[in-house]
């Protein structure tokens, strides 16, 4: 863990000062300015020293020096910044590597199949809204039967608050939660608990405000790609490359995150040989994964079922995991009866997609999708063992690009969540809950930022103009109810509500989840390394029998009711019964199970007993 990284991005603290550098190739006179704006501001030349690179040491810097390169016309933050004390578009400062004295030196991580990942928005899961509000808030992840924290992106973003998707300085941590050190002793408290930390980065594009790459290095783009964003990343240039593989290096080296969630990776255009998702993996396994769990997991709605592989021995070549959209989208379906955008995929047969989901990860394995006017989706993904996908009811995109952050538990009723979230916590799939889901919260979380003048105008009106093909948001008038991402109580009221674990509907629900993620760690995380294959039946119209076998020997089942009316299930006894989100009739001589509406049951087989 105490393994020292050499980066080629950002200043390096020498015993003689601080060398810094910047690859700069559109530019011939570049200078760093210390101290810019005060008593003692000093320019020194950078020397060009090939490929690009400026490169210059200041015998009197050091931990604590602010700085911004002079390009000639311009001003600029370190694109590789650590800190940003005064906010994006301000100084950087030079950060020590080892201003925090790490307490939990013998931490080396958690296995992946024990994962419970629980996520987070730093600024709205707190009543501070810091790394210092989550510190306080760790015993109560721990005692829930969370595994794995994992953070929205904290790469310093314009203003005060952001979802965190729109970072333009990837090795810095946003100054509105703290310093980097604040972020290091979070990591420490996490570790401490007996969880993994999890960081979730964007390599797919930068946000709209406070980068400045296009001035200095427009090789960073490629002009003949256009993203939602601008001009595509070009990851065809190695320093480009570099980039990010010392981002990934970085939070996991000198962090100490265990895992890295990989956020879009469908809108990353790279046609180099070896891809650069490729190639991250492999470096970081290669540097840091020996003696560590070190877990990579992608957002990637390609459903590329080739990054997920595994070799001989069961073990992730690239990534761990994707996280499961198909699984989102069919189960919000039969919950809310949604048909609108993405979720009208699997309005029909919508039981038997769940089943297909829980054996073989994705949905979409190459079918047309009829929302992305019949273009093919996905790669088979029925070799893959259940552990190579994050499901989840509910996440910060499901509910935040909603109109008006619906939570689930605003849109369905307490006895289909109920049975659903049986479902969702015990099923042999790495499960996500979104910060307050544990209480069944109705707190929204709604899309905010703090942008001004013209760029604030076009990101609401831009965020309206997202739901014009929705019937409730035709009329002008019904668009303009949709909350202004840049509004402070847009965010405020996105905010988590502490005060309701008192209430006691909330404190029932939350008994019930930690009730589920204790069963899950006695009775399912242990099987998860023998299940390696999976089946499943539909039954009538709602119901649906899912089992996972060790051989030809089923060691798992599923046996649920996802719609209101009663549903008796014949030969429906698998086993011990581990879990009823309602009570059942059982009739053991008759072999039937009779199931109330919106029930689910789990059931375990040891290996002395006989097959289904």
């Amino acid at each position: 863990m105490s393994r020292r990284l050499s980066y080629r991005f950002g200043p390096r603290i020498e015993s003689d000062g601080v060398r810094f550098r910047l690859w700069a190739p559109a530019r011939t006179d570049v200078a760093v300015i210390v101290d810019p704006g005060g008593r003692a501001e000093a320019r020194h030349r950078l020397d060009d020293v090939g490929d690009g690179w400026r490169d210059a040491l200041v015998p009197d810097a050091g931990a604590g020096t602010r700085y911004l390169f002079d390009i000639g016309d311009l001003r600029v933050p370190d694109p590789a910044s650590r800190f940003q004390p005064e906010d994006a578009l301000g100084p950087s400062e030079v950060v020590a590597p080892d201003a925090h004295a790490w307490r939990e030196t013998g931490w080396r991580g958690r296995p992946w199949a024990d994962t419970v990942l629980y996520e987070l928005h730093v600024g709205a899961f707190s009543e501070t809204g810091d790394y210092a509000g989550v510190e306080a808030k760790l015993d109560h992840l721990a005692a829930l039967g969370v595994t794995a924290v994992e953070l929205l992106p904290v790469a310093d973003f314009p203003g005060a608050r952001n979802w965190g998707y729109d970072g333009v300085l990837p090795f810095a941590p946003d100054g509105a939660y703290g310093r980097p050190e604040d972020l290091k002793r979070l990591v420490d408290a996490i570790h401490g608990r007996g969880m993994s930390a999890f960081m979730d980065v964007v390599y797919n594009h930068f946000g709209p405000e406070g980068n400045f790459l296009h001035a200095y290095a427009p090789d960073f783009f490629d002009e003949s790609i256009h993203t939602p964003w601008g001009a595509a990343i070009d990851f065809s240039r190695p320093q480009v490359r570099r980039f990010f593989v010392e981002n990934a290096l970085y939070w996991l080296g000198e962090f100490r995150f265990d895992g890295l969630r990989f956020d879009a990776v469908h809108a990353i255009e790279d046609g180099s040989e070896p891809h650069i998702l490729t190639e991250i993996a492999g470096l970081v396994r290669a540097e840091l994964g020996p003696g560590r769990h070190i877990h990579l997991v992608l957002e990637n709605d390609a459903n590329e079922a080739h990054r997920l592989r595994r070799d001989a021995a069961g073990r992730a070549v690239g990534y761990d995991a994707q996280w499961n959209d198909d699984y989102h989208h069919v189960c919000h379906h039969i919950l809310t009866g949604e048909t609108d955008g993405y979720y009208a995929d699997y309005a029909d047969h919508a039981i038997g997609r769940l089943g297909r989901s829980l054996r073989e990860g994705f949905v979409y394995q190459g079918e047309p999708s009829g929302f992305r006017d019949g273009e093919p989706r996905g790669e088979p993904s029925g070799d893959l063992p259940p552990d190579a996908f994050v499901d989840f009811l509910q996440n910060h995109d499901q509910v935040g690009n909603r109109a008006f952050g619906d939570r689930i538990a605003a849109l369905a009723d307490a006895r289909p969540r109920r049975a659903m979230t049986a479902l969702h916590l015990l099923a042999p799939v790495p499960p996500l809950l979104f910060m307050g889901e544990e209480w069944g919260t109705r707190t929204p979380f709604l899309f905010f930022c703090d942008f001004h003048d013209a760029l604030a105008d076009a990101v609401r009106e831009g965020r309206r103009r997202e739901f014009e093909r929705f019937p409730a948001f035709a009329e002008a008038g019904a668009r303009e109810q949709i909350p202004d991402p840049n509004a402070v109580e847009t965010f405020e009221r996105s905010r988590l509500d502490w005060t309701e674990l008192d209430e006691p509907e909330h404190a029932e629900h939350m008994a019930t989840v930690r009730r589920l993620l204790e069963l899950r760690q006695e009775e399912i995380v242990p099987l998860i390394p023998e299940l390696h294959a999976a089946d499943y039946v539909t039954v009538g119209t709602t119901g649906l029998r899912v089992h996972w076998s060790t051989g030809d020997r089923p060691r798992l089942v599923l046996l649920a009711n996802l719609g209101p009316e009663p549903l008796t299930v014949e030969d429906g006894i698998h086993g011990r019964l581990v879990h009823a989100s309602d009570p059942v009739e059982v009739d053991a001589v008759a072999d039937r199970v009779a199931l109330p509406g919106w029930t689910t049951t789990w059931w375990r087989y040891e290996p002395s007993e006989p097959p289904v």
